[in-house]
């Protein structure tokens, strides 16, 4: 079976949507918290099983009978957790139940030196993986698009993009993500370990995707730098947690160091097509 875990978030149900058109339901098993949220995938004929990378014992439940596991990275860290341990439990486990292959979403800033933190947890669960004795593949996943667009959400509606200097995002859709990575777990063609970066087919910075919200939604916005002190203290005034705000002055500083610019054809080879636009995610998100 090929078994996606965290199959109700916006990627992992991507993923399994995507992997419908590659292999039969019935060979298709979702590892999920709450599995509540999958009656849809039960519908179609697959198998939906209640997981959790807390509990190794519902995990070897959950992925029974798996060849490929699709491992969706943690998301711990949102609340001040620490993904590692988790994703060390996930790995025993599926080394354990004889996995052929495990995928990790991994990220284009995967590095011990990432500026980025998430980009530091993606290695070290890399270095897990490569320890682990199992065949790999971490996809390296680009800038998710969306998150440009959440990020920036409230200085479009107010037309001030004010933030820190950053660099370049080679920005890429969840779309493409899952089309490919569902490609790459049915079997369509086998890359080990780290593939290399699959991202969309541009990178922007913020004055780029300023300027481009601007032409779609026919005003001005403006890109205002301030420094990373006032961005703390605006993230303090607002509540925003600590921990968050740490995580947000990282991305500024791997995005000067340009952690996230790579532009790649990997994706675009993949899918057979070209990338989605940040132009084609901003028209959608801002009309």
């Amino acid at each position: 079976m090929l078994i996606v875990t965290g199959a109700t978030g916006q990627l992992g149900r991507k993923i399994v949507e995507n992997l419908l058109h590659h292999v039969a339901a019935e060979r298709i098993g979702i590892s999920v918290r709450d599995t509540t949220n999958a009656e849809a995938f039960t519908a179609l004929g697959v198998r939906v099983r209640q997981g959790d990378y807390n509990d190794p014992e519902s995990l070897r439940h959950a992925w029974d009978g798996a060849e490929h596991l699709l491992l969706v990275s943690s998301n711990a860290a949102a609340s001040g957790g620490n993904p590692l341990p988790q994703h060390a439990t996930a790995i025993d486990v599926a080394r354990d139940i004889g996995v052929e292959r495990i995928f990790y979403t991994s990220q284009v800033s995967s590095s011990p030196d990432s500026h980025f933190s998430p980009g530091r947890d993606h290695a070290a669960t890399e270095a897990m993986l490569a320890t682990s004795g199992m065949s790999w593949t971490a996809l390296r996943h680009g800038f998710y698009a969306a998150s440009a667009v959440m990020m920036n959400a409230k200085g479009l509606k107010a037309g001030r993009l004010a933030a820190p200097q950053d660099g370049k995002v080679a920005w890429t859709t969840h779309d493409d993500l899952a089309a490919v990575d569902a490609a790459l777990l049915a079997g369509q063609e086998v890359i080990d370990g780290p593939t290399p970066p699959l991202t969309g087919a541009e990178a922007l910075d913020l004055a780029e995707l300023a300027e481009r919200a601007g032409q779609i939604m026919g005003r001005p916005v403006e890109r205002v730098l301030i420094s990373e002190d006032v961005l703390q203290a605006n993230a303090r005034a607002s509540g925003v947690p600590e921990g968050s705000t740490a995580v947000m002055l990282g991305y500024y500083r791997a995005a000067r160091a340009g952690e996230f610019s790579t532009v790649d054809p990997t994706l675009s080879r993949i899918l057979g097509r070209t990338p989605q636009t940040m132009s084609a995610v901003l028209q959608a998100s801002l009309r």
